[in-house]
């Protein structure tokens, strides 16, 4: 069986590759890829694999991108590290899921899922389970955020945050009315709660609203400059290799 990895973690790709390898030496790994872009590349100028194994956040955006751009047919195993509030949307007959981190036992199941499956994946059955666990993924992001206030818990939606930072150990979120709250939270686990199209994951001490966005400017070497529209601590800095990833999600490709 043709096998393509889709995983931003090498680590769990490799792994993942020993595993398929081990349970059947018939198994090939076409490639393993990292981001939506080299993804679509491959995807419409190679023959598809009989089976797509799809880690869902990538370095470059969510993996639901690249099936919109290119129409596949091949089954899809997905792969994620969300709790099992998650998992109902995963629970159809067109793909199975790996919750990370994976292990051969939970390849195995998810493998005897898609033989049993087989027949699901044709026409454009596959193409409308992706819309739908698109949707249903989506749904699960926060619509708030609760921070405290001296003696208040307050539900702060995400719509007004402008900018996350994080100093050191201290996380500050930033909103379009220029308050300022500090949030237990690390970086890490806001990004997994927030919408990839809405915020972007700049560099290691912001996460970003693009609807915060006033403009971005280039400055040396092929970096960029994120301005908002309110005041940040520091600098907004996208780095030369996340460059064109930002400005690509900035135009909502």
């Amino acid at each position: 069986m043709r096998i393509l990895i889709i995983e931003n973690e090498i680590n769990t790709a490799k792994e993942l590759e020993r595993i398929l390898v081990d349970l059947d030496a018939s198994n090939v790994v076409m490639a393993v890829l990292d981001s939506i872009e080299d993804s679509v590349k491959f995807l419409s100028g190679n023959d598809l694999p009989d089976l797509i194994f799809s880690d869902i956040q990538l370095a470059d955006g969510v993996c639901f991108d690249i099936f919109r751009e290119v129409n596949i047919k091949a089954p899809i195993i997905f792969c994620t590290s969300y709790d099992e509030y998650m998992l109902d949307a995963f629970k159809t007959n067109a793909v199975s899921y790996l919750l990370k981190p994976i292990t051969k036992d939970s390849v195995k199941t998810a493998m005897e899922k898609y033989q049993s499956l087989k027949s699901v994946f044709e026409s454009a059955t596959a193409t409308l389970t992706i819309e739908k666990i698109s949707q249903q993924f989506k749904n699960n992001y926060k619509k708030s955020i609760l921070v405290e206030q001296r003696e208040s818990i307050i539900p702060l939606p995400v719509n007004d945050i402008a900018y996350i930072y994080l100093e050191n150990t201290i996380v500050q979120i930033g909103t379009t009315k220029n308050h300022q709250y500090f949030i237990a939270s690390t970086l890490d686990e806001l990004e997994r709660m927030l919408d990839p199209e809405v915020f972007y994951r700049a560099n290691r001490q912001f996460i970003i609203n693009k609807l915060s966005i006033v403009n971005v400017e280039k400055i040396f070497p092929r970096k960029l400059l994120a301005k908002l529209t309110v005041k940040t601590p520091e600098s907004i800095v996208i780095s030369k290799a996340n460059a064109s990833a930002f400005l690509r999600w900035l135009e909502g490709c």
